[in-house]
């Protein structure tokens, strides 16, 4: 399943409506659960952020939901002022250290969240491709960042969960 690269609500929830993978947590075993990748320049700040709050509303909201976090040219650590803002809300620091995107995770991964990254050289996603360039670095204004990534996660997050509804209510084929 490939969808056109957007951003839009309606056209992101189309997308996930249209996907065959469950999100939801079902009494039936699913071999993998689907794997949503942040990926930001150094892997060390957006990416780290939209990780932390993603995996909680996931799990919140009943989601089967692997979540993965990765740089084009990551740094050598998360950011500090990063790591310290999730840990004085309550968040864990979903990585040790940042790491480069593989091939294998664009071709494993069910939706690929890129928010400022240069993607060139590298192979494209087989899952869904969602830019969020608009995202501000937050080393520039962290209070920004936190609270675009916040409201696209929830967005997101909604989309997902009402997909699954969605699916659950189909008859099966």
């Amino acid at each position: 399943m490939r969808c056109a690269i957007s951003t839009t609500p309606a056209a992101i929830a189309l997308c996930v409506i249209a996907a065959s993978t469950p999100f939801a947590q079902t009494s039936q075993a699913t071999p993998k659960p689907p794997t949503v990748l942040f990926m930001c320049p150094h892997g060390a700040a957006k990416s780290v952020l939209a990780s932390a709050y993603f995996q909680r509303a996931a799990k919140e909201r009943g989601l089967n939901v692997r979540v993965e976090s990765a740089g084009t040219d990551p740094d050598p650590a998360v950011s500090a002022a990063v790591a310290e803002h999730l840990t004085k809300n309550g968040y864990a620091i979903p990585i040790a250290t940042p790491i480069k995107v593989t091939p294998a995770q664009l071709a494993s991964a069910d939706v690929v969240i890129s928010m400022g990254c240069d993607l060139t050289g590298f192979p494209t996603p087989k899952g869904r491709l969602l830019r969020w360039d608009e995202v501000p670095g937050p080393g520039e204004n962290l209070a920004a960042a936190d609270e675009a990534i916040r409201k696209r996660v929830t967005q997101l997050i909604e989309e997902l969960v009402s997909a699954a509804a969605t699916r659950k209510k189909q008859p099966a084929s």
